[in-house]
C-alpha cells in the first residue's frame, strides 16, 4: 500500500460537496455549463471589493526591501494590532494584537487549535448538521469528535450539548452563520451555552467560534459575540467570505485574553501555526487585510437571491428554515432517502449536496453564490422535480 491506511479511509468518506462538485464537471460537459444549475460548492462568486485590488496594488508598487522576508509567526505586530481593535469594536471585548494570531484561512486557524489544545482522546463536541471537514481537523491531531443534535430549527440545543459532556470534553465548536443551515445562534442561545459550560464543567471547557459568514448576515441580524460571554473562548475566521478572496487563504485566530493561562496558550498557538508547516500566514495579504478593516462584499447580492430563492422553492413545495445569514439553505428532502432525492435533482441537471454530508440524513443543501440567473432559471427545474418524484 503506497498510502496510509488512514488517508484510505478518510478519501473514503471524503466530502459529498467535492463529490457533486465532481459530478457537476461531467454534466457541464455533456449538457453545457448554462443548462446545469450547479449550487453544490459554497465557492463565493462575487469579486472583491474595489478597495482590496487598490490595497494590493498599492503594497506591490512600493517595492519596500524586506518587506517579502520572514516575519514573526503570528504575523505582523502591526496588522496584529489592526484586526485587534475592529474585533474589540465588533464584539464588545478590550483586546490587543496580543491576543491575534494570522493564519492560513480559517480552516488553518482551527487546526492550529486543535494541534495546540488536544491531547490524544480529548472530545470535541460539534452541533449537527456540521461543515463534514470538522471530524477530519479534529483527527488530525488524535481528538474525537462527538455529535449533537441541534433543535428541529437549527437553534442550539444547550440540553443536549450538556448531556454530551464528559472528563474527556476539551472543547465545544459552533459554527454562526452556519454551514449548511444559515443559522445564526442568538444572544440568548450563546449566553446559555456560557452559564452551562461555566456550572456544568469539572473543568475548563473550551468554547470555539468557526466564524467566516460572520459578516453575511440578513434582516439587521446581530451575530453575538463568544469572547463577551465566556472567558475560555477562541474565534477562528477569515476573509475568504466577507472579502471573497477565499484562494488567498488568509484569516486569524483570536484567543479571549480572559482565558486561563491566557500567555502559554498563545505561546502554544504561535509553536503550533509554525510546526503545522504553515509557518506564518502570507505576508502581502495580512498588509492588504489590515487595511480593509471596514470593507466587505455587497451583502444585499446575497439576500437578493436568497429571497429569490426562497420564494420559488416555497411555492414549488420544498420545506426549509430560512437561513439567516451565509449562503446556503438547508432543504427537507420530499423522500426520506436525501442522496436518491439529489440524484433525482441530477436528472434535472440540478447539482446539491446531500444532508448526510453535513450529519444529517433527509435535507439537502443549496448554496446560492451563483448569479441570479441560474437561480431563477433553476426554479422551474426544482418544480418539476418534486412534482416528478
Amino acid at each position: 500500500m503506497s498510502i496510509s491506511n488512514e488517508i484510505m479511509e478518510s478519501m473514503e468518506k471524503s466530502s459529498w460537496i467535492r463529490k457533486m462538485f465532481e459530478e457537476g464537471a461531467k454534466l457541464k460537459a455533456q449538457f453545457g455549463e448554462k443548462n446545469v444549475f450547479d449550487f453544490s460548492l459554497g465557492n463565493p462568486d462575487l469579486e472583491p471589493p474595489a478597495e482590496f485590488f487598490e490595497s494590493v496594488k498599492k503594497f506591490l508598487d512600493k517595492k519596500i526591501p524586506g518587506v517579502h522576508g520572514y516575519m514573526p509567526n503570528a504575523g505582523f505586530t502591526d496588522v496584529r494590532g489592526a484586526i485587534a481593535a475592529r474585533i474589540s469594536r465588533d464584539n464588545e471585548t478590550a483586546l490587543d494584537g496580543s491576543s491575534i494570531v494570522m493564519t492560513c484561512g480559517a480552516a488553518g486557524g482551527l487546526n492550529v487549535i486543535f494541534k495546540t489544545i488536544l491531547n490524544p482522546g480529548d472530545q470535541v463536541i460539534v452541533i449537527r448538521p456540521y461543515f463534514v471537514e470538522y471530524g477530519f481537523y479534529i483527527n488530525n491531531h488524535r481528538g474525537e469528535m462527538v455529535l449533537v443534535d441541534s433543535n428541529d430549527d437549527f437553534s442550539l440545543n444547550i440540553g443536549n450539548i450538556e448531556r454530551a459532556i464528559t472528563s474527556k470534553t476539551k472543547a465545544v465548536l459552533i459554527n454562526s452563520p452556519n454551514n449548511p443551515t444559515g443559522k445564526v445562534y442568538s444572544e440568548k442561545e450563546i449566553s446559555e451555552l456560557s452559564g452551562m459550560l461555566r456550572k456544568s464543567a469539572t473543568k475548563e471547557i473550551f468554547l470555539i467560534a468557526d466564524e467566516p459568514y460572520r459578516e453575511i448576515v440578513y434582516d439587521n441580524i446581530h451575530v453575538p459575540s463568544i469572547l463577551k460571554h465566556y472567558d475560555q473562548s477562541i474565534i477562528a475566521t477569515s476573509y475568504s467570505k466577507s472579502l471573497s478572496i477565499p484562494g488567498e487563504r488568509i484569516g486569524y485566530l483570536c484567543a479571549n485574553p480572559k482565558c486561563s493561562g491566557f500567555s502559554l496558550l498563545m505561546n502554544g498557538l504561535i509553536l503550533s501555526n509554525r510546526i503545522l508547516g504553515f509557518v506564518n500566514a502570507p505576508g502581502l495579504m495580512q498588509r492588504v487585510v489590515a487595511e480593509l478593516s471596514s470593507v466587505n462584499v455587497n451583502v444585499d447580492i446575497y439576500r437578493r437571491r436568497r429571497d429569490i430563492f426562497i420564494k420559488g422553492l416555497e411555492s414549488a413545495g420544498y420545506e426549509f428554515v430560512k437561513p439567516e445569514g451565509a449562503f446556503y439553505i438547508f432543504c427537507k428532502s420530499p423522500i426520506a432517502d436525501d442522496i436518491k432525492f439529489v440524484g433525482h435533482l441530477q436528472k434535472f441537471n440540478i447539482l446539491t449536496v446531500p444532508g448526510t454530508g453535513f450529519g444529517k440524513p433527509g435535507y439537502f443543501r443549496i448554496a446560492f453564490c451563483v448569479s441570479e440567473d441560474t437561480i431563477s432559471r433553476s426554479i422551474e427545474k426544482f418544480s418539476e422535480a418534486i412534482k416528478s418524484i
